[in-house]
């Protein structure tokens, strides 16, 4: 779909691949790579790096669950093959021209990522959660830079609230070590998962016209290792919050560097020198000795 057709539609239905690939729009991934500095954001945009295995997991995981039918034109199993004997060699160069364009997966992530996707979908209130419109990219404005943006949430779905009003709840798909709710709340630090809790309200409220109000966004939090353990945790006010504040931050200096042409670094747009103290358990020490 060309660009102009995006910007008259909010919601597109495309391939992840598609989504991904389509740089006008910033997405939450990208905008993210603020959190470092311009300089970082920058050359990321310009080296994109191979995905790592921990990115190829939760892909494939996120594919399984919510696009199965789909799965097989994406994903593909790599056979036990002895790549040690010229035989062997040329038979993983002819798996690897007949699935060109394909992600390969070893038969332990095929297993792990199954077996994850069996827990998901034995808890019925993961299971209900997910069931409603999955993987729309959706295509937006921000209202304060007016720099354009997408979101493409897992999975979005229309219901009644106790007072009558119409809502929506966003439920997000993650894959991590541990699911455990102290744990996923420092990933949640960790990975900016605050900053898509609100980026993604933020598009959704958008693009279908819902306030902000009236949407919830939900984690659901998969163990990578077994049991596999499942968790529902629905973001507060505070990681909403703190989102917002994330994303006015990022959005504001991307909007200006992209005016300005200046990506600068860890030393801020003006080049100020940085503050080195000690850490705040050795400061507590120093401090107590005087």
């Amino acid at each position: 779909m060309i660009e102009s057709e995006k910007k008259k539609s909010g919601i597109v239905v495309e391939t992840n691949a598609e989504y991904h690939g389509y740089k006008e729009a910033i997405s939450k991934s990208r905008l993210a790579n603020m959190a470092v500095c311009p300089q970082y954001f920058k050359w990321c945009e310009d080296n994109p790096q191979e995905p790592t295995d921990d990115l190829i997991l939760g892909s494939a995981f996120h594919k399984i669950v919510l696009e199965a039918d789909t799965f097989d034109k994406e994903f593909v199993i790599l056979p036990e093959i002895n790549r040690r004997t010229k035989e062997g060699k040329d038979l993983y160069e002819t798996f690897l021209k007949e699935n060109e364009g394909k992600t390969l997966l070893t038969v332990e992530q095929m297993q792990t990522i199954t077996a994850m996707r069996d827990s998901v979908m034995s808890n019925k209130y993961s299971a209900r959660l997910l069931n409603g419109q999955r993987e729309q990219s959706m295509y937006f404005y921000d209202d304060l830079t007016k720099e354009y943006c997408k979101v493409r949430p897992d999975c979005y779905r229309f219901i009644t609230g106790a007072n009558g009003e119409k809502r929506v709840i966003i439920p997000d798909l993650k894959s991590c070590r541990s699911a455990r709710t102290d744990d996923f709340m420092r990933d949640v630090v960790r990975y900016s998962y605050d900053l898509q809790a609100y980026m993604y309200s933020y598009g959704v409220s958008k693009v279908l016209n819902i306030p902000m109000a009236n949407i919830d966004f939900i984690f659901i939090a998969v163990e990578k290792k077994a049991p596999h353990l499942t968790n529902i945790l629905q973001a507060d006010s505070y990681i909403l919050e703190r989102g917002e504040a994330l994303f006015r931050k990022y959005i504001g200096e991307y909007h200006e560097c992209k005016k300005t042409g200046e990506w600068y670094g860890l030393n801020g747009a003006y080049g100020y020198f940085n503050n080195l103290s000690l850490p705040s358990y050795l400061l507590k020490e120093v401090m107590q000795g005087e």
